[in-house]
């Protein structure tokens, strides 16, 4: 039995669980909120849980001869729960069930998310070691609306709502990357973060804070009580993330879920 859960127990730790269920769970909230039926928000969850999954997956197999030189702890391969092979198989058989989970919601919502899975996989194959490490997550995040939007009423989502997420998704990469930029340096990864060192923890609340304020105030109709209570528990989130060093990253999805509320109380201005 035992040596059956540990390649299991692997291959959920390298799924990277935390952002998977979050990110899955709030579009499918935004899909329901934006009037999807039962069987549309079932086909948006499986699409964006079999996509996270091929990205995390690979991303702990891309990074396993890293991760093993400065002694990753947190990661199944470097304990030896599971194999960089099934590593692979896994993100193999994920990508390849989330081309036809994706079209299911119409052929350009689809391709809207194949193009943001093709960012997140751009970003573990390359270019997380670059300047525009930030550039897949704003592709990948902002193009979320519209993959809900598109498959709704077949039109692209409002300028806000992508915007807003394009901006939490860079927010994310600054706050995700802060508790691991000496080994990153350590191994060669030199992205933006990286490049900007002490900074990128002090940077990572600007984009959280402005995509929650544009969630709050750019839609039609008034903020209201719950989107000022909304920003105020967004700000001493951040707060809390600009004052602990190691803030862990649940901290930023949690702001991210926060400001998701703001865009789930205007679903219906998604595709109005």
């Amino acid at each position: 039995m035992r040596a059956v859960l540990r390649p299991v127990r692997g291959l959920a730790m390298a799924s990277h669980p935390g952002p998977t269920v979050a990110v899955t769970t709030l579009v499918t909230v935004v899909a329901w909120s934006a009037g999807r039926d039962l069987a549309g928000c079932l086909s948006v969850a499986a699409a964006i849980l079999t996509g996270h999954l091929s990205i995390g997956w690979s991303n702990d197999a891309i990074d396993a001869t890293r991760d093993t030189s400065v002694h990753r702890n947190d990661k199944p391969i470097v304990l030896g729960l599971v194999s960089r092979r099934t590593l692979w198989i896994g993100a193999t058989l994920m990508l390849v069930a989330c081309v036809p989970l994706s079209l299911a919601s119409g052929w350009l919502a689809g391709l809207a998310h194949l193009v943001g899975v093709a960012a997140a996989w751009g970003y573990n194959l390359r270019l997380k070691s670059t300047r525009i490490s930030w550039l897949p997550y704003a592709v990948a995040f902002g193009l979320l609306p519209s993959f809900v939007t598109l498959g709704t009423s077949g039109t692209w989502a409002p300028w806000w709502a992508s915007a807003a997420t394009a901006l939490l998704g860079v927010g994310a990469h600054l706050a995700n990357v802060v508790p691991d930029l000496a080994d990153d340096l350590a191994t060669g990864v030199e992205g933006w973060p990286q490049r900007l060192g002490r900074l990128a923890r002090y940077a990572a609340p600007l984009p959280l804070a402005t995509a929650t304020a544009l969630l709050v105030v750019a839609p039609p109709g008034p903020v209201g009580a719950i989107g000022w209570a909304t920003l105020a528990v967004v700000a001493v989130l951040l707060v809390v993330i600009v004052a602990w060093r190691n803030a862990p990253f649940l901290l930023t999805i949690a702001v991210a879920a926060v400001s998701i509320v703001a865009l789930v109380l205007h679903g219906d201005a998604l595709t109005s």
